[in-house]
């Protein structure tokens, strides 16, 4: 016989959410996990000693976490989601016939603390989810965006260097020293000798003598180096 189901919604009912939820929920983890007691005294400086109570803190910041995790940018629908979510309901600490709190609760706590605040909540809370195994360090994610070059490959060209170190060097002293005959050097004395030793001079020769080699062993750096020289 086939079955048809009448929904009927009860007045009182027997119910308990952390049945609801298996154990193995990624947020009744999480909720095991987070001690974040820390933010009461991390957050006391933004709050004064009269009027009316704010968001219980906790609360307030496993919204945010939530937001995070579920790529949730706009208050109104993170809490629209909430509150369909049994188990974002458990890790909030709020039952089922319990209001949350207000989107534009929501949006008024984020702009009464500092951005280091965020920044040291958030550094905790994945120090603790570390340290529960709830992180893993087999995938990385990076946020990008393909950005077209201009510029085309085919029009790349090797440039290489017209002359070694050497010789760029001798150049310099000559002309060097044809300017400092026309010219007086007001340079202070310290500035006028070099500090560098002989065998750093020498390790940069080499160093330049092998990159220069590096580029003669890219294909058409001969025919370049031609080019350049004639």
């Amino acid at each position: 016989m086939q079955g048809k189901k009448d929904y009927q919604e009860k007045l009182f009912t027997s119910f308990r959410l952390s049945d609801r939820v298996p154990k193995e929920n990624f947020y009744r983890r999480l909720k095991e996990a987070l001690d974040l007691d820390f933010l009461y005294p991390l957050t006391q400086k933004f709050y004064g000693e009269s009027g009316q109570k704010s968001i219980d803190l906790v609360v307030y910041f496993k919204i945010c976490l939530v937001g995070y995790l579920e790529n949730i940018t706009s208050d109104h629908g993170e809490m629209d989601h909430c509150a369909m979510r049994l188990d974002i309901l458990y890790f909030l600490g709020y039952d089922v016939d319990e209001e949350l709190p207000w989107h534009s609760t929501i949006s008024r706590t984020r702009k009464l603390f500092t951005d280091d605040v965020f920044e040291q909540v958030f550094t905790r809370i994945f120090k603790l989810c570390v340290e529960a195994g709830l992180v893993s360090g087999h995938t990385q994610a990076i946020d990008s965006a393909p950005v077209k070059a201009n510029a085309s490959m085919d029009s790349l060209e090797l440039k290489v260097p017209a002359e070694d170190l050497e010789e760029h060097l001798s150049r310099l002293r000559v002309q060097s020293s044809r300017d400092r005959k026309a010219k007086e050097n007001k340079a202070p004395k310290e500035q006028q000798k070099i500090t560098a030793t002989n065998s750093e001079l020498q390790e940069i020769k080499s160093r330049n003598e092998k990159w220069s080699k590096d580029q003669d062993m890219r294909p058409g750096a001969k025919k370049q180096r031609e080019q350049v020289h004639q």
